[in-house]
């Protein structure tokens, strides 16, 4: 499953990626810790970061259910396109948070897809 090892990386890069978006918002901002009110542009970005960290146990555990059971490269496409839609969400959410659909939507297909894809694999044992 090293496939689905390197998918899991990138996951957890993205989340990377927001919590240092989170961070630098917070900086500029002047938000001191633990404070979560201030600036939209540190709302929004604090909010990009929570709810990514909300949607991890929905990709990584699935990710690698369906490596296991389905295969390699079905988990690492899955992995992939979660990356890329949270990308999406991200920018969208960053510019206006009525933009941030398309890649919420795109992530929780990706989710639903690796679920899906984990049961037909269970289904062909």
């Amino acid at each position: 499953m090293v496939l689905t090892a390197w998918a899991a990386l990138a996951v957890l890069g993205v989340y990377f990626w927001t919590w240092a978006n989170a961070a630098r918002a917070r900086a500029r901002s002047g938000v001191p810790a633990p404070s979560m009110d201030g600036p939209e542009s540190f709302l929004r970005a604090h909010r990009v970061q929570m709810n990514t960290l909300e949607q991890l146990p929905l990709v990584l555990v699935p990710l690698f259910l369906c490596g296991a059971f389905l295969g390699d490269a079905w988990a690492a496409a899955g992995g992939l396109l979660w990356c890329a839609a949270r990308i999406l969400y991200a920018l969208g959410y960053y510019r206006d948070p009525a933009k941030r659909e398309a890649g919420f939507i795109l992530g929780m297909l990706a989710c639903a897809g690796l679920i899906g894809a984990t049961v037909v694999g269970l289904l062909l044992r």
